[in-house]
Order: structure tokens, then sequence, then C-alpha cells
């Protein structure tokens, strides 16, 4: 089932698109804390967005560029605000389409249902996994901080991403070295821990002291 956030600050016209979809079978959440759209934005990871121009405390052009810094989901605009500079803006900005307001409801699901048809029919979804305000994107192995993206090793890449499948949990020094073996490269246990250092080393740099704890005996964990 495919996942759409709707990012409209009018609660009634939100609430009309939201039914319309569900009867569809989509899953569908909308937006309600207009100062926090990008931590809802990963904890949900929908499939595709439906984001307004005019929005309470941030316009729809900041919250298109935050989400491009960590996501390709698709991004379609909707508007009243249809003047041709701000639907080259939008498309500019990362946006895919642009519907003027007010559009008809099964117009607006055959552009959805053609946008999510070109994405996913092709390509594997994009999964975030999140850990304070450090978003790993899955799907093309990349880290982001504070508008800054972190530049992964293949390990790096496997370390985080199993840590953060497991999030509060710790990981035995032996699953990590499992998941680093799947490089085909073998891994032993010194190995293994040069990697995480080096891996701590960068994520300090960028201001991610302590991400990854040690429990003694045992393994890592990120909480």
């Amino acid at each position: 089932m495919y996942k759409i956030l709707i990012i409209e600050d009018d609660f009634i016209i939100a609430k009309s698109i939201k039914n319309h979809l569900l009867s569809w079978g989509y899953e569908v959440e909308c937006v309600e804390d207009f100062k926090h759209v990008l931590t809802q934005f990963v904890e949900y990871d929908p499939h595709l967005i439906l984001l307004d121009i005019s929005l309470t405390f941030y316009n729809g052009f900041h919250w298109c560029s935050e989400i491009r810094k960590v996501s390709k989901v698709p991004i379609i605009f909707i508007s009243s605000a249809a003047d041709n500079m701000n639907i080259v803006m939008a498309i500019n900005m990362g946006g895919d389409d642009f519907i003027p307001k007010p559009f008809d409801l099964n117009i607006l699901t055959t552009k959805i249902q053609a946008l999510l048809r070109r994405t996913y029919d092709f390509s594997s979804n994009s999964h975030l996994l999140e850990h304070k305000g450090a978003i790993l994107n899955v799907s093309d192995s990349t880290l982001t901080y504070q508008q800054n993206k972190i530049e992964l090793s293949k390990n790096d890449f496997k370390i985080l991403h199993i840590l953060l499948e497991n999030k509060g949990k710790t990981v035995t020094r032996d699953a990590l070295m499992t998941r680093l073996w799947e490089t085909d490269v073998f891994i032993d246990d010194n190995t293994l821990t040069v990697n995480v250092t080096r891996l701590r080393k960068k994520l300090d740099e960028f201001g991610l002291t302590g991400f990854i704890k040690t429990k003694k005996g045992l393994g890592y964990l990120v909480d």
C-alpha cells in the first residue's frame, strides 16, 4: 500500500483529499505541526507528498528544499498560487508536478497514480532511518545531518544501517562482522574495531559525537 503525506494547512482541504485517497486504498497522513514538517516526513516515510505553497511558519518551497536534501520522493505541489513564476519555481525546487487549486479530486488521483507508477514500477522504494536529526537514506546510501551530506564508505553505510535498524538495541560484533562480510572482504575483530573507530571520527567531525555507543563485551548501539 502506497503512503501519501499531505502538507496542507487548510484542514478542510486536507481532510477532503485524505478521505478521497483513503477510498482509493492509499494510506494517508496529514501534517499538523508545520514547524516540524521534516520530522513527520522522516517518521512517516511516504511514497509521495502533496505540498501546498502557502503554509504556516515556512512555505512549501522551503520544505521541498529540505526534503530534497534527504530524499527523491515524488512531490506534487497543490496551490492556488498558480502563476507561471510559482509553477517554474516549484519545479526548479524539486517538485515533480503542479496542480492548481481548485482541482477535481479524480484528476488529482489520476496524477498521483501516474507519478507513483513512473517512480516505483522500475525502482525500489526509498527508505529513511533517522536518529538525533541524522537521516540515513537506504536507497542511495547517504547520511544527512544539519544540511550536511556526509560521505559514507560501503562499510560505514552497512554499520550505520544495521545499527539504525536496531535502534535502542545492542548489535553484537558478530552480527556486524557478518553484515560487513557481504562486501566479499573478510572482516575480523580488529578490522571491525578500525571501521567503527573511523566511522565515529567521521561522525564527530559533523557534530554527531557519541552517536555510536559501545556495550563492552557485547557490541554497539544507537539509542
